[in-house]
Order: C-alpha cells, then sequence, then structure tokens
C-alpha cells in the first residue's frame, strides 16, 4: 500500500507509525496483549471527555441511545445481531457475565482446553466450578480439536464449554463453528472467547453458531481500552445479568449490561473512529501487512535460535501473532518468563510476550501496521547473547 488518508491528510506507509503515541526508540513487537490507540482516535475520545465535562448533566442524559448506536455500528462490523450484542470492559468481563447469568457454581463442570487465556481459569476457581481441561498438541488438527472437546463433555453434567477464537498464550485458530456444531447435537452450550478476533481475522459472529462469544476491540481495532463486546444467542438472553444492577435493568438485555451508572463511557463512544480509521487505511491491506511480517519476525528471530522451518509453529488463517519456542530451560515458569520479558525490554528495548506453557517457553511476536521488519532484525540480533546469560 503507498498510504493512506488519515484524519483528513494523506499518510505514507512508511509515515503511519507517526500516527500512533508509541515511543520510537522501543520496538512495540507485542500489539497483542494491549493494543495501540492511533492518535485520532485519542482526540477523538478526548473530545467526547470534553463534552462530558463541559455539561455532565446534558451528556449523560440521552447517552444510552448514543451507546446503542455504538453498538449497531461495532456489531455490523462483527457479523452480529446488534439485538445480542452489548459492550463491556473486556473478555474476561463478558465471561465472568456469562458464567453468573448461568449459574455456574461449586461441583459444575466447565470444559476448556490447555490453550485457554490464564484469567479463565482464575474465574471458574472464583465460581468453585470443576474445570475439564482438554490437554491438546501446540497446533492440533481441526478434527483432533473437535473430537478432544466433544470427547470430554458429558451430557447432562457439562455446563459450558469454553473454547479460544484464537488462543493467547499459543497463537492458535481454533474451529469453532465446528465445534459449535458438534456441541449442539448433545445441546451444550458453547463460549467463545475472540478476544483477538475483531479487525484481525473478518468474522460473522452470528454465522459460527456459539451460544456466547466475547471480543476485543481494544487490541487489532484499534479502539481505545476497555471496549469489548458480549455477543449472546437469543435463547440465552433473557437470563443475562449484569454485573451490577443499575438504571436500565427494566430494559433488559444488552441495555441492562452496559448502562453502570456514571462509568467513562467515551472509550466506547469512540470505538466507532477506530473502525473508520482501521477502513482507511484499508482492512485487508492492514491484515495481509501484520500478517506477512509476523511471519518475517517469526522466521528471522527463529533462525537466529538455530531453529528452522519445521521447529517454528505455524499460524493459519492470517494471524497477526507468531510464537518462537525458546531453548529449554528458559522462561519456564510464570515468573522467569516475566522476568525475561522485562530483561529484553530493557536491554533490548523490544515489547514482546512471554510465556510458559506444557514445561516450556514461548516468545510470542506480534505485528501491526506502526511495525518494520529492522524490528525483529534487532531483536534476533540480540536475543541469542541475552539468552545466553538467562540459562
Amino acid at each position: 500500500m503507498a498510504g493512506a488518508l488519515v484524519e483528513g491528510a494523506y499518510v505514507g506507509w512508511d509515515k503511519i507509525r507517526d500516527c500512533f503515541s508509541l515511543d520510537p526508540a522501543t520496538a512495540h513487537l507485542n500489539h497483542g496483549s494491549f493494543g495501540a490507540v492511533p492518535v485520532g482516535v485519542q482526540r477523538a475520545q478526548l473530545r467526547l471527555r470534553d463534552e462530558t465535562e463541559a455539561n455532565p448533566m446534558r451528556f449523560f442524559t440521552g447517552l444510552v441511545e448514543r451507546i446503542a448506536h455504538t453498538r449497531r455500528h461495532i456489531a455490523g462490523f462483527l457479523g452480529a445481531d446488534p439485538d445480542g450484542t452489548a459492550l463491556v470492559g473486556n473478555a474476561t468481563a463478558g465471561i465472568a457475565i456469562v458464567l453468573a447469568s448461568l449459574g455456574i457454581g461449586a461441583g459444575d463442570e466447565v470444559v476448556v482446553t490447555d490453550h485457554a487465556y490464564g484469567t479463565v481459569g482464575f474465574a471458574l476457581d472464583r465460581a468453585r466450578a470443576r474445570a475439564i481441561v482438554v490437554r491438546l498438541p501446540m497446533r492440533p488438527t481441526d478434527e483432533e480439536t473437535v473430537a478432544a472437546v466433544r470427547g470430554a463433555v458429558t451430557p447432562g453434567r457439562t455446563r459450558l464449554v469454553i473454547l479460544d477464537h484464537i488462543t493467547s498464550p499459543t497463537a492458535c485458530l481454533f474451529p469453532v463453528s465446528a465445534v459449535a456444531s458438534a456441541l449442539r447435537e448433545v445441546d451444550v452450550p458453547l463460549l467463545v472467547d475472540g478476544a483477538h478476533v475483531p479487525a484481525m481475522l473478518p468474522v460473522e459472529v452470528d454465522r459460527i453458531g456459539a451460544d456466547f462469544w466475547v471480543g476485543n476491540l481494544h487490541k487489532w481495532a484499534y479502539a481505545p481500552r476497555g471496549t469489548a463486546v458480549l455477543v449472546v444467542a437469543p435463547r440465552w438472553r433473557s437470563r443475562i445479568e449484569p454485573a451490577a444492577v443499575s438504571w436500565e435493568q427494566g430494559s433488559g438485555y444488552p441495555a441492562s449490561v452496559e448502562w453502570q451508572a456514571t462509568l467513562d463511557y467515551t472509550g466506547w463512544l469512540a470505538a466507532p473512529a477506530a473502525l473508520h480509521t482501521l477502513r482507511l487505511l484499508g482492512v485487508d491491506a492492514v491484515r495481509e501487512h501484520n500478517e506477512a511480517l509476523a511471519r518475517y519476525g517469526q522466521r528471522v528471530v527463529g533462525e537466529a535460535l538455530g531453529l528452522g522451518p519445521a521447529d517454528l509453529p505455524g499460524a493459519g488463517g492470517g494471524l497477526s501473532m507468531r510464537l518462537v519456542p525458546l531453548p529449554a530451560g528458559i522462561g519456564t515458569t510464570v515468573e522467569t518468563a516475566r522476568a525475561l520479558r522485562l530483561r529484553i525490554a530493557a536491554e533490548l528495548r523490544a515489547e514482546v510476550a512471554i510465556g510458559a506453557w506444557q514445561g516450556g517457553g514461548l516468545l510470542r511476536l506480534s505485528a501491526q501496521v506502526y511495525n518494520r521488519a529492522d524490528e525483529y532484525d534487532r531483536l534476533a540480533a540480540g536475543l541469542p547473547r541475552l539468552l545466553a546469560g538467562a540459562a
């Protein structure tokens, strides 16, 4: 892509980084964790905050309809029914709402995989539910995933299945539609954790056939942090209850979930500006750029660690995150993984994700429009020496 119109001005593709506030001295190779909000979207949110403070009474009067308008906009982008879509703070909050609304409690069986995001386990522990953990290889086939999840379900006893759409620790795309179809045969509801999906991949949420789907817009869709959706199939909507009761309780889902009194709603209201920015850049062009650059980064960093193509986990479906396995014994616990990430940030001036999974350490690289190949080259040049000191 040669360039794009951003905030009314033509920006060359080599200048896209100027549209973000990121520190130019650091290679930000971990977009997947917290995203990065374009300057234009930051300004849109700031204008909304100024509007709030200019006349709080006027701003909050009529705000329910403005939130509903935003919801409809986002739902259209995701291929979801606006009447089944609620704005929430993040995917984890959406999952908590589902667990509470279904009355998941002590001893209830919930099937998850060992690729699941860590806070899902915390949520099940808090509910005192019994987690049935499906063990899967790093890159299972679709058939293996469907068979393993279906095999872990006990009709009449399993209350819920939670499955990632794109896994966070292992950057793997799961066949959520096929799993949804298999679970419908035994009448077990499916909650899909699509935290990384909005904008990274094209999606038609309603076509997945899941009972519940959550996704963040503050990761890959450029929205302010704290912007996410919970999508609920028709048969469950009357059962969904908010985390706290407020003045839209009588309206039912989704307004009852969205309205939480005097929260700062400006991030949600700025989300359409984020999607507008994405469209100006070109949704397909952004995806193609990110997928190709993530693949490049994985290759050069892997080669620096002596890994060939067969040693590097693939990532089908156009994912913008890739994994590089770390040498044996490095980053194998939460504590050592965190310490290594901080060392890489301090010594190599690069932000990456490090995770421990199934006894090994994994370095996860993300790619976004503000990244360039030389940032991955620089990481590759310095990482072997740093890891030698960590062994």
